[in-house]
């Protein structure tokens, strides 16, 4: 019985995992790479709803209206993330809350770079070394899966997104968007082009997304980069 129980709980964090590196997913595409059965993921999903770390919402509808009910996409919530760690996060927040009062936003910036600077330098050589864009931004995404954060690529129409799936400082982040706004503009240092935040995360979004675009493939003089913030309309 104990071992049955030990197998639920790895099958049950192994479909919470794919939710928070693939998700919003369907049931059948978890089953598919899970290879396990429809209903072995359909109580899974369901037990963690009932602890409140997935919902689910309806997929959006693409081209003409179909009949029949919309696909359903599943999700980690904000409580099923801290799973994969939210470690002392109100201790970090605390110490830039004492940063901030004691040296100003100034301050909270200039740490929020140099941590950003020591992420971005252990793997700065590998990145450089890909000389297409989309290639250096594939090499990103899996320095940045190195570092905890679960990222992917994937095309989208004329360029590259960059989708990090997991933030392991969301949460001060929701209240330093600082942390977000340095990040960004490390990636297009990184990259040597332009790009875009397009979602994080902290904002209640279900990935930090970061749009590339491979028109702009150029490689920018250091200071000559720019980045642009926002969530599409």
């Amino acid at each position: 019985m104990k071992n049955e129980q030990q197998a639920e709980g790895r099958t049950r964090h192994g479909v919470a995992r794919l939710l928070l590196e693939q998700g919003p997913i369907t049931a059948a595409a978890v089953a598919e790479t899970l290879r396990i059965s429809p209903a072995a993921v359909r109580r899974h999903l369901d037990t963690l709803v009932a602890n409140g770390e997935a919902c689910m919402r309806d997929a959006p509808r693409r081209g003409q209206r179909g009949r029949g009910r919309p696909a359903k996409l599943w999700l980690l919530t904000e409580t099923g993330r801290a799973r994969f760690g939210h470690a002392y996060d109100d201790l970090a927040i605390a110490a830039i809350r004492f940063v901030a009062e004691a040296a100003g936003a100034s301050a909270v910036r200039q740490f929020a770079q140099r941590r950003v600077a020591t992420l971005v330098e252990r793997h700065r050589g590998e990145v450089l070394d890909t000389p297409d864009l989309a290639g250096r931004t594939k090499a990103l995404a899996d320095a940045l899966t190195r570092e905890g954060y679960a990222a992917s690529t994937r095309r989208v129409g004329t360029g590259e997104q960059l989708c990090q799936h997991h933030c392991p400082v969301a949460h001060v982040a929701a209240e330093f968007p600082e942390l977000c706004e340095v990040e960004t503009a490390a990636f297009a240092e990184l990259l040597g082009t332009h790009v875009q935040r397009l979602s994080t995360i902290a904002r209640g979004d279900a990935a930090c997304t970061t749009h590339v675009p491979l028109g702009d493939s150029r490689i920018a003089e250091p200071g000559d980069t720019t980045t642009t913030e926002g969530t599409p309309s």
